[in-house]
């Protein structure tokens, strides 16, 4: 679901780019707001546990692969706010470092994911956990079906960016600029695979994971609960373990990152400009786009934009080590703590900039 670089039109980047930035805007004022509070490293930890979770890849039909990415689990724990930083945190560090996703296409994978992705898994977890109790169970089939939906729509969205590249951007003999496929196939080829097995993924981490906080930290369910259901689940609430098991969670499936290459293949829509012109490459994009065989040649477009950023670790692979599991293991440490310091390092910035206002405030009287 991470659209690389050359895929959309830059019109196209352009407007995602300013359709997240509002979001954005509001998730900083939030955490400036409640710097005070434990939010903080709660943000790092799932911004964190949402990076690594991204490199589990999955097989998909059609040969493609996916992935959770935990975005529903962090607007149940960090409300929306929370979550749309967490989750852009990932994506920019995923990108920036290690090549997953576009540098243009960041405000698009932002949108779809952080934005889209958390604002959905938010209102359907509180229209179907309603005011049920922080223990209860119908929370934790709410998250796992917040979960499902959230992903889902994240891919139905992506799918329609991908379909409408050869819609509304064409060269003079009217091939492709961009993406080749149009709605009839991108929707399919995407949603197939999420409806099935990735949104499945998604359904199963996210209740598992609030199933595991009932037991060990119930408070971190009580933020996004609403008013009426923390004084009905007030007991609960009050049995807070800490974060410890989580980041011991997080600690473990940095250990197990190498499982996430056993699933072979790319994910729909990401494929290098060079794919387009291997034999091999090309019957793997036909059978995974419902049968249409690609173009003969890359799209200008996408040739042209695909080489905009070379990542220093691309693919997770550092090119000083020859063992691809230590590699993946290796990078999935370092990016999980380059995440860790980008929301630190934000909310110092913050802290800055508070202390600069009340200064000024103090000055003026």
């Amino acid at each position: 679901m991470h659209v690389p670089d050359g895929y959309l039109s830059p019109a196209t980047c352009a407007a995602l780019y300013a359709g997240a930035a509002p979001f954005w805007f509001v998730a900083l004022r939030r955490l400036e707001r409640t710097l005070h509070t434990r939010l903080v490293p709660r943000v790092s930890l799932f911004a964190a546990f949402s990076f690594v979770v991204m490199m589990f890849n999955i097989p998909l039909p059609g040969g493609t692969t996916g992935h959770a990415v935990g975005m529903a689990l962090a607007a149940i724990v960090l409300g929306p706010a929370g979550a749309i930083l967490a989750i852009s945190t990932a994506l920019i560090i995923q990108a920036f470092f290690f090549g997953d996703g576009g540098i243009t296409a960041i405000g698009a994978n932002c949108f779809n994911m952080a934005i889209v992705g958390s604002l959905v898994a938010f209102v359907v977890y509180r229209v179907l956990a309603g005011r049920a109790p922080l223990d209860s169970p119908r929370r934790v089939v709410a998250a796992g079906l917040a979960g499902y939906v959230a992903i889902n729509a994240a891919a139905l969205v992506t799918a329609i960016e991908f379909g409408l590249q050869p819609l509304l951007f064409l060269d003079a003999s009217g091939a492709p600029l961009y993406c080749p496929y149009p709605l009839s196939v991108a929707v399919p080829a995407m949603m197939i695979g999420h409806l099935t097995i990735a949104g499945i993924a998604e359904l199963v981490l996210t209740g598992g994971v609030v199933a595991f906080l009932q037991r060990t930290d119930p408070a971190l369910l009580a933020a996004t609960a609403g008013r009426g259901v923390m004084a009905i689940a007030g007991n609960s609430a009050a049995a807070s373990g800490g974060l410890r098991p989580l980041w011991i969670t997080l600690g473990v499936l940095l250990v197990l990152t190498p499982l996430g290459l056993l699933a072979g293949g790319a994910a729909w829509g990401e494929w290098q400009a060079s794919d387009f012109s291997d034999a091999a490459s090309r019957q793997a994009i036909a059978a995974a786009s419902l049968g249409q065989p690609p173009p003969a040649t890359p799209p200008r477009g996408l040739e042209r934009f695909s080489s905009t950023w070379t990542a220093p670790l691309p693919d997770y692979a550092p090119p000083f080590l020859r063992s691809a599991p230590v590699g993946y293991a290796l990078s999935a440490m370092f990016g999980a703590g380059l995440v860790i310091l980008a929301i630190t390092g934000i909310a110092a910035l913050l802290r800055v900039r508070q202390r600069a206002g009340t200064a000024d405030d103090t000055v003026r009287l």
